[in-house]
């Protein structure tokens, strides 16, 4: 007897967002005169732009960001991940933040060389690089095009600290380069984990690495002797801060030493696309998780305001961290400082090196 087919398992969704919102600085748009699915809507393929930037690394003075430089080879991110608040950057070029984020990704094809020219420069003051700050730095085309590790090299040949956020596997690839850094207490790399939900992840982080591969990424990087944490971020109420504290569990079974939370933050148009992204895929839930973002937003789905923007405000929000304080006391987490050092810094070439 042939046994009956096995249901046909869905396709992963190669696109995060829905639609192409207006860009805000943008005076004129266009409509279309009649109804269409979204679904039906023929996606578009990636394109990959030369960005022509004159500098390597971008500066912030935020006060409640814990890092003054960093470092994005990409601009755009491949991985579309509904909720990135890096999606509005996108409209500064011309972008919309929508499909355009995903798809139109600028490359800094000269960020090895620039970022040389930034770090042998007299007037650079040793301190702590960001990777990852704004758009993950080992998207998918950083397999091809190796921009991260190329600039990754730069920085174990000055011995410049760097702090790695990412939710891809490729990061191991660079294991050699990384260690070179641990030698001198000058990396960290902290692995975004967000659900251990497998279809969860399939559809609000599209092109990103699945969840047991990150715990395995922990693992492997913890092996290696590499400082690794855990970034449960962004927590969304009512869809995965119930995960906390097993987010946490795992990520320190794996090896991690180091935890960190985000609330989520929905700047922009970022509010609009999370809405849809929610009708489509969360229907029944919808209501609940809008609920929950404004009971830690002061009954909006964003603030903005310095020193609560990142963790939220409220009873929920309070909530929300006391599950993660205990989450990392029980599992063990954030036991002793992280503090990067820049005492091995150097030059290389020395004077010479300083008057090219």
């Amino acid at each position: 007897m042939t046994p009956p087919p096995s249901p046909a398992q869905p396709k992963p969704p190669t696109r995060g967002a829905l639609t192409q919102p207006t860009n805000r600085f943008v005076g004129t748009s266009r409509e279309r005169d009649e109804e269409f699915d979204p679904a039906e809507e023929p996606l578009p393929r990636t394109q990959f732009l030369p960005d022509h930037s004159l500098t390597a690394l971008a500066w912030n003075d935020s006060p409640d960001i814990g890092f003054r430089a960093s470092l994005n080879p990409y601009r755009g991110c491949e991985h579309g991940c509904i909720y990135c608040y890096a999606r509005p950057t996108h409209e500064y070029l011309g972008f919309s933040s929508g499909l355009d984020f995903e798809t139109r990704i600028m490359v800094k094809e000269r960020a090895p060389e620039l970022l040389r020219a930034e770090l042998a420069s007299s007037k650079w003051e040793p301190q702590t690089i960001a990777m990852s700050g704004v758009t993950d730095c080992y998207q998918p085309v950083e397999r091809r095009l190796e921009l991260t590790r190329r600039c990754l090299a730069v920085l174990a040949e000055f011995r410049n600290p760097v702090g790695i956020v990412t939710k891809n596997r490729l990061v191991t690839r660079d294991l050699d380069l990384l260690q070179e850094l641990a030698r001198h207490n000058a990396v960290v790399v902290f692995i975004s984990l967000t659900t251990l939900d497998t279809e969860l992840r399939r559809v609000m982080e599209p092109r990103t690495s699945p969840p047991a591969a990150r715990l395995a990424t922990i693992a492997d990087l913890a092996r290696a002797g590499i400082p690794v944490g855990v970034l449960t971020a962004p927590m969304i109420p009512g869809l995965n801060d119930h995960e906390l504290p097993q987010l946490l569990s795992a990520a320190a079974d794996a090896g991690a030493q180091f935890a960190g939370y985000v609330t989520l933050r929905l700047p922009w148009q970022n509010k609009a696309l999370f809405e849809q992204w929610l009708t489509e895929h969360f229907p029944l839930r919808k209501e609940k998780v809008l609920a929950g973002i404004r009971a830690v937003r002061e009954g909006d789905l964003n603030n903005t305001e310095f020193g609560t923007r990142m963790r939220g405000s409220g009873q929920r929000a309070d909530q929300i961290e006391k599950l993660f304080e205990v989450g990392c006391r029980k599992a063990g987490l954030n036991q002793r400082e992280l503090q990067l050092s820049t005492a091995a810094f150097r030059r290389p070439g020395g004077v010479q090196m300083e008057l090219i």
